[in-house]
């Protein structure tokens, strides 16, 4: 398992894309399939960075990267105040762009592109868990 640590900073999404690439190239994993993840890794790290930052806090989220078999998990831990995306609705489809609200969509398409998505509130952090099972 590789974990790393960063500040709830934009500037910090490219810290985290390159431990991303870093643990795919050293788990020899097929290219493709790192795609699912850099999406996900930018929502969930974007919508941290937008919801959790207050004046007086900036809250620590640090990723862990684990590969078991063919399938590769994916946690995302920060100290920030509790929310969990999963408790979100699912957003309308079907309405028209100018009728949908702001917002929504990315953690909709997290829950699209993983096969297991899961939070938990584990002490005084948020725990948000991805499982991908990557083609042979």
């Amino acid at each position: 398992m590789a974990q790393r640590t960063v500040a709830a900073d934009p500037a910090q999404l490219t810290v985290l894309n390159e431990f991303l690439r870093d643990f795919w190239r050293a788990a020899a994993l097929a290219p493709a399939g790192m795609q699912f993840f850099e999406l996900a890794l930018e929502e969930i790290f974007l919508n941290i960075v937008m919801h959790g930052v207050r004046p007086e806090s900036m809250p620590l989220v640090q990723v862990s990267l684990n590969r078991v078999a063919e399938s590769v998990t994916m946690t995302v831990e920060d100290d920030g105040p509790q929310f969990d995306p999963l408790s979100l609705a699912a957003p309308d489809l079907s309405a028209g762009l100018a009728d949908r609200p702001v917002g929504g969509l990315g953690v909709f398409l997290v829950r699209e592109l993983m096969d297991i998505v899961s939070y938990e509130r584990v002490g005084a952090r948020n725990q948000l868990r991805m499982v991908k099972t990557l083609a042979s």
